[in-house]
């Protein structure tokens, strides 16, 4: 009894193995074909960007992928963009009055598109990691910081520079 047990006990992790091994074949295909697919549709990508927004690609810090979703920010927006401002205004990087009393404060606006929100965030960040000689600290302690590239400062500067 103790023997028929352990012949179907190792039939059974024979044919489940079998059914693994074939369901792990599968995935990594289909692994395979996303990976192919992404590749393919980047490469589309940086064609549509080079062919559209080649100014762009020439900036440190702006990829393919971030120019394309600056250009779609642009294009979705009905409204033609007149300035500087408005554009900060669409990425939601403009800031805004807020007033307590006596006390006056700037906060960035939280409205706008959020997609290119993260872009100019991305591109601030690249252009820090890019150049670390512009983000030194002084004698004093201060960081030497330009503000068109300072990540947290005047975002509109950072959209009209990304504009230019």
């Amino acid at each position: 009894m103790a023997a028929d047990a352990a012949q179907v006990a190792t039939v059974a992790a024979a044919a489940g193995a079998e059914e693994l091994a074939v369901t792990l074949c599968l995935l990594a295909h289909r692994i395979q074909q996303l990976t192919d697919q992404i590749q393919d549709l980047e490469r589309r990508l940086a064609l549509l960007a080079e062919r559209h927004a080649s100014q762009l690609l020439t900036v440190v810090g702006i990829g393919p992928d971030t120019a394309v979703t600056l250009l779609i920010t642009v294009g979705d927006n009905p409204e033609p963009l007149h300035s500087e401002a408005s554009f900060a205004a669409l990425c939601g990087v403009s800031p805004i009055e807020r007033s307590s009393g006596a006390r006056q404060y700037r906060r960035l606006n939280r409205g706008g598109d959020r997609q290119a929100n993260a872009a100019l965030h991305r591109i601030a960040q690249t252009r820090r990691r890019y150049d670390p000689f512009k983000y030194a600290k002084t004698n004093e302690g201060e960081e030497n910081v330009p503000p068109a590239n300072h990540p947290q400062a005047g975002g509109r500067t950072l959209a009209a520079w990304t504009t230019t």
